[in-house]
């Protein structure tokens, strides 16, 4: 399968031969929205915890006499039934909300998500992408001499002078090819890869 490859000055000037199994598979939805929950789950953290029956502070009295005064019987106030009671089933910190994802389902999605990006032509390939400065400018002119404005960029050569010439912009977002992930891939409306990405998730994912 080949890929336009973009120059620094916008242009498709010649091609990149890239795998089949990476950039030509059948988009599967139900994998993809499988994997981008899993993503999310997995990052997600117990933040939140609440008492139980023995936790909550409460008298240890009866509160009434179990006969007699027409209401229900009753023992503590630290019932879940009260107001100020326990909670019967409380978050904890500790609860886990990871989903397992296997490596072959992993990979499968991955392919299919840069697969419909090629299709879709969200995907560009550009030689490299370097800045010379750590200067926000710089990285604006680059985007926009390829005729973006918001992407997100994967590259196999992440210095600091990107890192930092980068940062600044809330609409685009640098990783290396490892760093990838199946949410990131979906949330940005055009995806630029330099050419040694490319190669390099062929590598991990082939």
């Amino acid at each position: 399968m080949e890929l336009k490859l973009i120059d620094e000055q916008g242009q498709a000037g010649t091609t990149v031969s890239v795998s089949d199994g990476l950039f030509g598979r059948d988009y599967n939805e139900s994998l993809v929205h499988q994997l981008v929950v899993a993503y999310q789950a997995n990052a997600r953290a117990g933040n939140s915890a609440q008492l139980t029956r023995s936790e909550v502070r409460h008298s240890t009295k009866k509160p009434w006499k179990q006969k007699g005064t027409g209401r229900a019987r009753i023992g503590t106030t630290a019932s879940p039934l009260w107001r100020s009671g326990g909670r019967a089933f409380p978050n904890s910190p500790d609860e886990n909300f990871s989903h397992k994802v296997n490596r072959k389902m992993y990979r499968a999605g991955i392919a299919a998500i840069l697969s419909q990006l090629a299709r879709e032509d969200r995907l560009t390939v550009v030689e490299n992408f370097t800045v010379e400065a750590p200067k926000t400018r710089l990285v604006v002119q680059k985007l926009k001499s390829l005729g973006v404005d918001s992407a997100l960029l994967v590259t196999d050569d992440l210095n600091d002078n990107l890192m930092l010439a980068s940062r600044n912009l809330p609409n685009v977002l640098v990783l290396e090819p490892k760093q990838a992930d199946p949410l990131s891939l979906i949330r940005f409306p055009r995806v630029v890869m330099t050419r040694g990405a490319v190669a390099k998730l062929e590598e991990l994912l082939g």
